[in-house]
């Protein structure tokens, strides 16, 4: 499989994700399942999409109240996949992964580090609400950039926070020491955000909320 067949793949999962309105937690866990399964297993390209939606089905089971049923995912496929397909499927990924499902994910330190911000002296709910929006959505679209799995999600998420505030221009911007690491390794992370969001600023905007947009003057949509 190549990057870019991943990509397309995962490019299609972030809608999928806002058509049936589940968590950034579940999509990333989804696309984590997607990697480590295809590092151990060969896939044809006439199944990748089946297993996008396989892994995207076993990460709601982990972290979704009420996950997508398998008939509406397979008619995101246009039904070209039969259940029992579908289900062997997520036997084969099961099985392989020898059912280790929890690992650690960007959505889930975009998080942590958003609280540390609220706990600290002073701090802006507001540019916090702000910068955790705008954050979440570059790291969304960098799910689908092969480049981007060489970033631990930790880093990953003190990044996209930190290129947040600096895109909105906050006045108490998040503390980047709380992440643990040195500034090398932010600033190159940052970097490599920021030329993810000035190639893909028209599907940025479509992720983030109205509200949000309205302060991304450098975004260039009305």
């Amino acid at each position: 499989v190549t990057a870019e067949a991943r990509c397309k793949l995962v490019s299609w999962l972030i809608p999928v994700r806002r058509h049936f309105g589940l968590s950034l937690e579940a999509l990333c866990l989804a696309v984590n399942i997607l990697d480590r399964f295809l590092a151990t297993t060969p896939v044809a390209a006439d199944c990748f999409q089946l297993l996008g939606v396989t892994a995207l089905l076993i990460a709601c089971k982990q972290v979704e109240v009420h996950p997508p049923s398998v008939k509406e995912l397979l008619a995101l496929c246009c039904d070209a996949f039969t259940r029992q397909q579908l289900r062997n499927l997520e036997c084969i990924v099961l099985h392989r992964l020898d059912f280790d499902l929890a690992a650690p994910t960007v959505s889930f330190f975009l998080e942590h580090f958003s609280q540390v911000r609220l706990d600290a002296r002073g701090a802006d709910a507001g540019e916090a609400a702000d910068a955790r929006s705008l954050a979440a959505s570059v790291a969304e679209l960098s799910l689908a950039d092969y480049a981007f799995t060489k970033y631990a999600p930790s880093l990953l998420a003190a990044s996209s926070l930190g290129l947040a505030d600096r895109l909105l221009r906050h006045r108490s911007p998040l503390d980047l020491r709380v992440s643990g690491y040195p500034e090398e390794p932010l600033r190159d992370c940052m970097d490599q955000l920021q030329l993810l969001v000035s190639l893909n600023g028209r599907s940025l905007s479509l992720l983030l909320p109205s509200e949000v947009v309205q302060k991304c003057s450098w975004l260039g949509v009305d």
